[in-house]
């Protein structure tokens, strides 16, 4: 990881638009819920979007939050251990990346490690772990601590079966959005070709 100087041009326009996405409030619910969810093992981050990078950088915080919605013991991450070294570090966020995929979140929904380690787009690290919250809560398997109005509500399958008899009757129905000929007429039209009077 290069030390990189500050940006400029349409570099620097570009951070700055991913700066602002960045949720001062979403980081106040992630924290509460990150510290209820470990228990007693992790220390309150300092404020703002510095200190919330800071705080989760090493991996370690993500690791054991990972491993508090698996049943004790059955953590994905089996060795979690906090060390300053940076491929460390950047090893134990891809552990618990890769702990999330398998937890059920979209890879489209996880963000990549430099965005953590580098600080380069925290806002995709907060909805990273706000869609974890929300599978948590949806899971309803006993693990999720903390409360659960904290994350927007997954969707439910909501499977409907209808019989043959009510099937076989859907197909005569013709659909409106199919089009329809009813009350169409050609009377008042001209043949082609002709002109049109206007009075």
């Amino acid at each position: 990881m290069a030390n990189r100087g500050p940006s400029y041009g349409l570099s620097r326009e570009v951070q700055q638009k991913i700066d602002r996405q960045y949720d001062p409030e979403l980081e106040q619910v992630l924290v509460r819920w990150i510290l209820a969810q470990c228990g007693g093992d992790v220390a309150q981050p300092a404020p703002g979007r510095d200190g919330f990078q800071q705080w989760l950088k090493d991996g370690t915080v993500l690791c054991r939050l990972i491993n508090s919605l698996h049943p004790r013991g059955q953590g994905p991450v089996a060795k979690i251990q906090a060390s300053a070294m940076a491929f460390k570090q950047m090893e134990q966020i891809s552990q618990f990346l890769q702990a999330a995929e398998r937890y059920g979140i979209a890879a489209t929904d996880i963000f990549q490690t430099v965005d953590l380690w580098e600080g380069k787009n925290m806002a995709c690290v907060q909805r990273t772990l706000m869609n974890l919250g929300s599978l948590a809560v949806a899971k309803g398997d006993g693990l999720f601590v903390g409360d659960p109005n904290w994350f927007p509500k997954k969707s439910q399958e909501n499977r409907r079966v209808f019989s043959e008899d009510k099937l076989k009757e859907g197909q005569n129905v013709i659909g409106l959005q199919m089009g329809t000929n009813r009350g169409a007429s050609q009377a008042g039209m001209t043949g082609y070709g002709m002109p049109r009077q206007i009075l």
